[in-house]
């Protein structure tokens, strides 16, 4: 595999050298980029690696933002199946709450009147049956603002 590279960056440790060659060949720079090498001289070699950092940061955050904004895709899609599934819980309990208190209804309406009368009767012994209780609360709605 051959691997081909956008610029070369050529490093003259000296000013002075860059100076002295640019005398002899005023085109130096015009010709180097048409071969896609830079001339870098210490005071430009740093100013060119800082401008290499800055681009590789700004990469970095770019792909950050792409990955957050990817995960708060999943995240939004993830609670909206999270809210789905809440809200099919609190059907549920809505539902056990009513079939408790017509089973309550039902007990106190037919079935202890019965059983009592055994008691008053003298033909059961032991506890008096206590009172049973309906539920009086139901499941909070869980009705979010729709933001859209």
């Amino acid at each position: 595999m051959q691997v081909t590279r956008e610029i070369v960056v050529l490093f003259l440790p000296g000013e002075s050298f860059f100076a002295a060659a640019l005398e002899k060949d005023k085109t130096l720079i015009e010709d180097g980029m048409e071969k896609r090498v830079i001339v870098a001289t210490p005071t430009t070699l740093i100013a060119l690696l800082r401008a290499i950092a800055f681009g590789w940061r700004e990469e970095s955050i770019a792909q950050n933002a792409k990955e957050i904004s990817e995960l708060g895709k999943q995240l939004y899609d993830q609670i909206a199946t999270f809210v789905r599934h809440f809200e099919a819980v609190g059907s549920g309990l809505g539902r056990s709450v009513d079939s408790y208190n017509k089973a309550t209804g039902s007990l106190k309406l037919r079935v202890l009147p019965a059983a009592r009368k055994f008691k008053e009767l003298g033909a059961a012994t032991g506890e008096y049956i206590p009172q049973i209780q309906s539920v009086d609360e139901a499941p909070r709605s869980l009705a979010v603002p729709d933001a859209s």
